[in-house]
C-alpha cells in the first residue's frame, strides 16, 4: 500500500492475519470524521454491544459509524472481527466462500445488484442484502429491492435507521432478562451445562427466546472467545441448506465457480447454532448426524473427509418425540442432541417476566428514540399481565415499542398498550378477558406451590415497594403492616443479599433499607 492510500488505523485490527487492508476511496473530512465518531456511539448505544463492519469495498476494517464513506459491496458483520475488503461482486463472492462468513452484505445501488443475487443464488450461498446509497434516488431504490435486496438505506446514514434496519435484519439480541421462577430454572440448568461439551436441544413456542439462551449458553462456555455462527434451517431453502452447512468444492454442482468454506467449518472451535433443526430435511439429518459423531465433514464434491472441532445446539418449536413416530426426524440425532433439554415455557405460563421484560423495553425504546422513560400504569400492568401473549416475547416487545412511541403523558397509560390494529389491547380482546385472569391467577398460584412462605414474603415486599418507587410508607399502607416491622424486613433481606430499592428521591444504596 503506498503512502498516498488513507487507511482507517484501529489499534489490533490493522496488523492482525484476519484482516486485509486496502486502498481508501479517499479521506474523511473533518466534519465526517465526526459524524463517524458520533454515528458509531449512537449504534453502539443503541445495540448495548460492540458492533463491527468487517468488510467495507473500498475502505480498510472501521467501526460500524464509518458508513458516511462506504463504498460498493460491502460485507458487513455484527460481534465479530473477521473480514476482507471487497472492491466488486467477485471479490465479494471470494470473501464468502473463503468461510470468513458474514450476516449481511451492504452493497451500493451502482452495483449490479441483481446479477449479485443470481450469483449467491448459484453458489448456493445465502446471506440477506441490504443496499445503500449517497443520493435520494427513489427508482434505484425500488429497482434495488426488485433486484432482491432486504432493505434499503439512504447515506450518510442516521444511525437509528441503520440500527433498526441491521436489527430487523440479522435479528440481534442477547440479553437475558427474567424474574419468574419457570424461567429461572432453566437458566440455573443452562449456567450448569454450560461449561461442558455436552450437545443441547432448546425446545420452546416460536419468539420464547431460544436463540438468546443458545448465546447465553456459548457466552459461558470454554468456547465463548470463538465463533457462534447460526444457521435458520427454517428460512434456507432445502436444496441451499447441505451446501450452506457442509461447503462445496469447486465444479460440485453447476454454478460452484470455487471452493466455499461451510457454516461447520466456520465454526470450528466455536458453537453452531441449529436453529428449528425440525424443518431439516431426513436426508440431510443422516450427514448432520455422521459429523457429529465422528467430527468430520464432507463438503459437497469433495472426497477427502475434513475434520471439525464445535459444540452443536439446536432449537426447535415442535415436538421432537412426535416428529420421529411421524417419520420425519431422525431418533438417533434426537438422541445426540438431546445430551440436555432447555425447555422454554411460553410467556403466559411465567407471568412474573412480563412486567420484568416491560420495563426492559421501555428502557430500552425510550432510549434508542431518545424519548422520556415513563413508567407503566397499574392499569397498563393489569392490561399486560391478562393478555394471553400468543407472540411470546416478541409479542409483548412489540406491543411496548408502540406504547413508548405513542404515549405522552407522566406514564404509559393503558391507552398506549394497543394491538397492531391500534385497538387497545383490553378491548380488542375483551372477550377473553375473565378467562385470561383467571388463567392468570392460576399460574400465579401454580408459582407459588414448593416455595416457602419467607420467600414468597420476601418477594410481596420488594415488588410492592418497586411499585411505589422506594416510597416505604405507601409501601407499608398497601402491605397492611408498619413502617418500622417493613424497615426490619428490609434489613434482614439487604444482609442476605438482596438488592433493595432506594427511597425515592433518596442516596440509599441497594443493599441498605
Amino acid at each position: 500500500m503506498s503512502d498516498d492510500d488513507t487507511k482507517v488505523q484501529l489499534p489490533d485490527l490493522e496488523n492482525s492475519g484476519d484482516v486485509q487492508m486496502v486502498p481508501d476511496a479517499g479521506p474523511l473530512a473533518p466534519s465526517d470524521a465526526e459524524s463517524v465518531n458520533r454515528g458509531a456511539a449512537d449504534l453502539e448505544a443503541v445495540f448495548d454491544v460492540p458492533v463491527q463492519v468487517s468488510a467495507v469495498l473500498g475502505h480498510a476494517h472501521m467501526e460500524v459509524g464509518n458508513l458516511l464513506k462506504l463504498g460498493p459491496g460491502a460485507v458487513l458483520e455484527l460481534d465479530r472481527k473477521v473480514g476482507e475488503g471487497a472492491d466488486s461482486n467477485d471479490q465479494a463472492l471470494a470473501v464468502l466462500r473463503s468461510g470468513r462468513g458474514a450476516d449481511l452484505l451492504m452493497v451500493d445501488v451502482a452495483l449490479d445488484i441483481r446479477d449479485l443475487v443470481a450469483r449467491l443464488d448459484a453458489e448456493r450461498i445465502h446471506v440477506p442484502i441490504v443496499a445503500c446509497g449517497v443520493t435520494n434516488d427513489a427508482r434505484a431504490a425500488v429497482n434495488a429491492i426488485h433486484a432482491g435486496a432486504k432493505e434499503y438505506i439512504p447515506l450518510p446514514p442516521d444511525p437509528d435507521l441503520i440500527a433498526a434496519v441491521l436489527a430487523a435484519v440479522t435479528d440481534d439480541s442477547r440479553d437475558m432478562i427474567y424474574r419468574d421462577d419457570a424461567m429461572a430454572r432453566v437458566v440455573k440448568l443452562a449456567q450448569q451445562i454450560a461449561g461442558s461439551e455436552a450437545s443441547v436441544l432448546i425446545t420452546g413456542e416460536s419468539r420464547t427466546g431460544k436463540e438468546v439462551l443458545a448465546r447465553f449458553v456459548h457466552s459461558r462456555s470454554a468456547r465463548s472467545k470463538k465463533a457462534f455462527i447460526t444457521v435458520n434451517c427454517a428460512a434456507i431453502p432445502e436444496n441451499l441448506l447441505e451446501s450452506e452447512l457442509f461447503g462445496h468444492e469447486k465444479g460440485s454442482f453447476t454454478g460452484a465457480l470455487a471452493r466455499r468454506i461451510g457454516k461447520l467449518e466456520e465454526a470450528n472451535g466455536g458453537t453452531l447454532l441449529l436453529d428449528e433443526i425440525s424443518e431439516m430435511d431426513v436426508r440431510l439429518q443422516a450427514k448432520l448426524l455422521r459429523a457429529i459423531q465422528e467430527r468430520v465433514i464432507d463438503r459437497v464434491g469433495g472426497n477427502r473427509p475434513v475434520p471439525v472441532d464445535i459444540r452443536i445446539i439446536a432449537t426447535s418449536n415442535r415436538n421432537l418425540t412426535d416428529a420421529v413416530r411421524e417419520g420425519k426426524f431422525r431418533e438417533d440425532l434426537l438422541f445426540r442432541l438431546n445430551v440436555v433439554n432447555l425447555k422454554i415455557p411460553s410467556l403466559r405460563k411465567r407471568p412474573s417476566d412480563i412486567g420484568e421484560l416491560a420495563e426492559y423495553f421501555i428502557k430500552k425504546y425510550s432510549k434508542a428514540n431518545d424519548l422520556p422513560l415513563r413508567p407503566l400504569s397499574a392499569e397498563a400492568r393489569r392490561a399486560l399481565n391478562i393478555n394471553r401473549w400468543p407472540g411470546n416475547v416478541r409479542e409483548l416487545e412489540n406491543t411496548l415499542h408502540r406504547a413508548v412511541l405513542l404515549s405522552s403523558g407522566a406514564e404509559i397509560g393503558v391507552d398506549g398498550i394497543l394491538s397492531p390494529d391500534g385497538a387497545r389491547l383490553d378491548q380488542a380482546r375483551g372477550t377473553d378477558i375473565a378467562a385470561h385472569a383467571v388463567m392468570a391467577a392460576e399460574q400465579i398460584t401454580r408459582n407459588l406451590v414448593g416455595r416457602t412462605v419467607a420467600e414468597v414474603e420476601r418477594d410481596l415486599i420488594l415488588e410492592t415497594l418497586k411499585h411505589c418507587l422506594g416510597n416505604r410508607t405507601h409501601a407499608a399502607n398497601i402491605l397492611g403492616i408498619s413502617i418500622r416491622t417493613l424497615r426490619n424486613k428490609l434489613n434482614e433481606y439487604a444482609a442476605d443479599g438482596s438488592p433493595i430499592p432506594p427511597p425515592h428521591g433518596g442516596s440509599e444504596l441497594e443493599g441498605a433499607a
